[in-house]
């Protein structure tokens, strides 16, 4: 398959060893064009390689205080383009952050545990059902 047929993945987190273990479980069970970020600005300064889907730490700011925090960077996402799904991460198991990454426009909150990735997986597979059932519904109203 070629480079540009697959899904590219932005996977963000200033965790390095919760990120590099994503990335593998990606890369092992998907065929996905992935690039990794410790930061949310390094995310955003790479917007224009237009992702299909962005997996976003909550708490980015854990290793750099001044860093910008996930619910920022998804504001600047949206921003920037807001029909790139963005699917929230966090250790925290609690509904109001949950609550607040949806007000955000966040697609979608996983919480960090060890079934993160397969919910990961199906919340993917659910965004691009989503996308083409929706251009094929625009397509048949455009024919009304």
């Amino acid at each position: 398959m070629k480079n540009e047929n697959k899904i590219k993945l932005f996977l963000v987190d200033d965790d390095a060893v919760f990120l590099k273990s994503l990335e593998i479980e990606f890369l092992n069970h998907c065929d996905f064009d992935i690039e990794t970020f410790p930061t949310g600005e390094l995310c955003i300064a790479n917007l224009s390689k237009k992702p299909d889907v962005i997996i976003l730490d909550f708490h980015l700011d854990g290793i750099d205080k001044s860093a910008m925090n996930g619910l920022a960077t998804l504001d600047e996402i949206k921003k920037f383009n807001s029909d790139i799904p963005v699917i929230m991460l966090s250790s925290q198991d609690k509904i109001d952050v949950a609550v607040q990454c949806i007000h955000h426009e966040a697609f979608d909150y996983v919480v960090k545990s060890e079934t993160a990735f397969v919910r990961l997986k199906k919340i993917i597979t659910s965004i691009f059902l989503y996308k083409k059932m929706k251009k094929e519904l625009n397509w048949y109203m455009d024919r009304m």
